[in-house]
């Protein structure tokens, strides 16, 4: 998880909402990725999809099954449809996304049989997406 936060803080520093994500594999990462909505003028290039398409060119294959992707924001629906989709098998995330969390629209239950942990490195993963937005509205 403080490989997300690195690629949070990175997308921080290029004024993109600080959500970073890592892909495991055999404790090896093979792929991470952050934020890239701005700058690519993309509402699809969020963390999580950064990542899994980075792994997924890194293996060759469409399918994460050994896969563990860390990722420091709830995933939003559309990335739970991607990590279902991507076959992911664990998925590990920090702060709790009351507003757009994949949680608001499914009663809580992710959308595959990935195993979920919820509130790794929770404070940490809050706090710059606190400061991000503080600063926003000043």
């Amino acid at each position: 998880m403080h490989i997300a936060l690195n690629e949070a803080e990175d997308a921080y520093a290029e004024d993109e909402i600080p959500v970073g994500a890592v892909v495991v594999l055999d404790n090896q990462v093979i792929a991470k990725g952050h934020n890239l909505t701005e700058t690519l003028k993309d509402v699809t290039a969020h963390a999580e999809m950064m990542a899994i398409t980075g792994a997924a060119n890194a293996l060759g294959a469409k399918y994460l099954q050994d896969c563990t992707l860390y990722v420091t924001l709830e995933p939003c629906l559309m990335c739970a449809g991607a990590i279902a989709h991507a076959q992911v098998k664990t998925l590990v995330f920090g702060a709790s996304d009351p507003k757009r969390g994949y949680s608001v629209y499914t009663d809580g239950k992710f959308p595959s049989k990935a195993e979920v942990r919820k509130g790794v490195l929770e404070e940490e993963c809050g706090e710059i997406l606190k400061r991000f937005f503080a600063e926003k509205r000043q």
